[in-house]
């Protein structure tokens, strides 16, 4: 069989990079659109291609090293030499090179002891719909989840009391299995366990061999002051049940804030538009706005055009990360009437005839 070294034209200590620059310089020399019709370079494409993919990732190179050391050129790595039934092929090897590194004197867990496909359970998502108010000053929510949990008849384990999981004879405890594509061998999850590694003879009868059972879960979340819309708050395992008696997964609460009447938010600022009368912005005024703990006074300066911000410090959002709060950005509106009073007209025609202001004349400039 082809060595992959060789395939590549690279030495046994060539680096990533080397490895990478041979192949890509061979697969435009060997790609089928370039030689169309050519079924030897088509071949060589194919052959350079398995080489590049076992050598260019870490775990594989270093399994297929093992290989040639202990048999030889190392063809039957997934390649040209057959998928995982081929005899003297990787399946084999894998079985002998898994017993001596993991079960042997490293004192780890092999394919076949059933602890080894103890798998974390996942993670599950809820939401939770808090007021504006809620989200600023925090608050303790309830929260339903649908899980699973651990079979207490069990354990975890799926069998019935007195019986265990025996090592899958299809995968012998692996989980996947090679399936034979032509030119290379693609793992897949094992039909016979499902990617479990083992199978269960005699299942429990109250989880039915899973292992786990459905359950509906209630909990009280607290929702720190100052969540945003989209906060995703984690509690630590109260997610799904592990397998084979592996750690739960996280649940994790995100939180779904309403829109406030008075205030936007922008970061951790909160934005209150002030309407103001026209008298107020030309002359200056102190007016009252509203705050998440209630009022402030602020002094609008003698001349506020419409836009003007004022920023009032440390009255805005609680921040989540270093404590304390945001800031509260008053945005000024000048409120022009609609009505007119007889008397009020009378003022702001005389005003109109003192005033020597002319907005308009930068259009002319």
């Amino acid at each position: 069989m082809t060595d992959l070294y060789a395939a590549l034209g690279v030495r046994e200590d060539a680096g990533a990079d080397d490895i990478k620059k041979a192949y890509r310089k061979l697969a435009r020399q060997y790609h089928p659109d370039t030689n169309p019709g050519d079924a030897k370079a088509e071949e060589r494409f194919k052959e350079i291609s398995h080489a590049y993919d076992v050598l260019s990732d870490d775990g594989k190179r270093r399994q297929y090293d093992a290989q040639r050391r202990f048999g030889g050129a190392g063809g039957g790595f997934g390649g040209n030499g057959g998928g995982s039934g081929s005899g003297g092929g990787f399946g084999d090897f894998a079985d002998i090179f898994s017993s001596i590194f993991q079960r042997g004197g490293g004192g780890g867990r092999g394919a076949g002891d059933p602890r080894s496909q103890a798998r974390r359970g996942g993670d599950l998502e809820v939401e939770v719909t808090l007021s504006f108010e809620q989200a600023m000053r925090g608050a303790q929510v309830p929260v339903t989840v649908d899980t699973r949990d651990t079979c207490a008849t069990c354990g975890g384990t799926g069998a019935k009391a007195g019986s265990s999981p025996r090592l899958c004879p299809e995968c012998r405890g692996r989980g996947v299995v090679g399936k034979d594509l032509g030119g290379f061998s693609l793992g897949q999850p094992c039909p016979r366990c499902q990617g479990n590694g083992t199978v269960i003879d005699d299942p429990c009868p109250t989880c039915k061999g899973a292992g786990s059972i459905a359950a509906r879960r209630k909990y009280t979340v607290k929702i720190p002051a100052g969540v945003k819309d989209g906060t995703k708050i984690r509690m630590a395992g109260k997610g799904q049940a592990g397998v084979r008696g592996a750690k739960p997964g996280d649940l994790f609460v995100v939180t779904r804030v309403a829109a406030s009447r008075v205030f936007a938010r922008q970061n951790d600022d909160l934005v209150v538009e002030v309407p103001v009368t026209f008298a107020e912005a030309a002359l200056g005024a102190q007016v009252e706005i509203p705050t998440v703990e209630g009022r402030v006074k602020i002094t609008v300066p003698a001349g506020s055009q419409d836009g003007r911000t004022l920023r009032v410090p440390g009255q805005g959002a609680p921040k989540l990360k270093g404590g304390g709060k945001g800031d509260l950005i008053a945005k000024i509106r000048v409120q022009v009437p609609d009505r007119l009073t007889d008397a009020e007209r009378e003022v702001l025609e005389r005003f109109a005839k003192l005033s020597r202001a002319n907005p308009r004349e930068k259009l002319f400039s």
